[in-house]
């Protein structure tokens, strides 16, 4: 809205719809297969970001819903492109995760690794990509962002870190040695519109610079709230007894690199974790 570009934004939710000079909402449901086709209309990008949220219990219909909340959406917006030949598209921008790489502590991932995890994540990003990978056949530019941690504070990871920290049981999970990379909201929203604008294909790390380990993340984190950590770290047996198979999203290590984009041209804002923290927390 800030460069002058018009928005429309598809929603499942009725009372979001609005209707304003450079920003319309329109139904849809990727579930019942509905959706309102005017929202093609003078569009020539589509950002998709629809998934339902990973960080829940990985229950058998959890995994169903998380699984088929993004190929679903992805495939009817690619069945109504088919029913549209004339459409205006000239490139999709999905969203994708960092979940998709092998943990490991030691290594860098960068984008051309060919090696996929092992974690209901993993398979999760492969079929999602895979999806999005099908809009080249309509001879559309595909690029996938393959976010990291956002940090932000209506919602994400970051409320999940800070809550036990505020009230003074915040501790390290896991080793704590586990890689976290993150990327700030401002960050990730701009890199958005930086691979729009450029029409770049291919896929992204959507990381700042700087990855943390998740005490440092952590540490980090209580410095800014001005609170102490005086609990030991919560063993990994714990969480998994807590969380099931979701504890690997905080387990599991992801070390990844931004150099692709910084080499595009891309600035981030937030480089280091500690200037993002301050910024959202102080």
């Amino acid at each position: 809205q800030q460069d002058g570009i018009e928005v429309h934004y598809l929603t499942t939710s009725k009372n979001k719809l609005s209707s304003d000079s450079n920003y319309k909402g329109f139904y849809w449901n990727p579930a019942t297969g509905e959706i309102d086709e005017k929202c093609l209309e003078g569009v020539n990008k589509i950002i998709h970001l629809a998934g339902a949220n990973i960080a829940q219990k990985w229950t058998d219909q959890a995994k169903k819903e998380i699984l088929s909340s993004r190929v679903e959406s992805t495939m009817m917006l690619l069945k109504l492109l088919k029913k549209h030949p004339n459409h205006s598209i000239e490139q999709v921008i999905s969203a994708s995760a960092i979940g998709v790489y092998p943990s490991s502590l030691t290594a860098l991932h960068e984008e051309s690794e060919t090696a996929i995890g092992d974690s209901f994540a993993a398979l999760v990003v492969q079929e999602w990509e895979q999806a999005v990978d099908q809009f080249e056949q309509l001879n559309i530019p595909v690029a996938k962002v393959r976010i990291g941690i956002v940090l932000a504070t209506d919602g994400g990871a970051l409320p999940k870190v800070i809550g036990p920290i505020k009230k003074y049981v915040g501790a390290p999970l896991g080793s704590g040695e586990q890689w976290q990379s993150w990327i700030h909201i401002r960050d990730l929203a701009k890199l958005f519109l930086f691979v729009a604008k450029h029409n770049f294909q291919g896929v992204f790390n959507g990381v700042a610079p700087n990855p943390v380990t998740q005490a440092k993340l952590t540490k980090e984190a209580a410095a800014v709230l001005n609170k102490p950590l005086w609990l030991p770290k919560v063993p990994a047996f714990v969480l998994k007894l807590a969380l099931g198979e979701m504890s690997r999203i905080v387990l599991d290590s992801h070390r990844v690199s931004s150099k692709k984009i910084e080499a595009k041209g891309f600035h981030f804002e937030f480089v280091n974790v500690q200037a993002a923290l301050q910024d959202l927390l102080g």
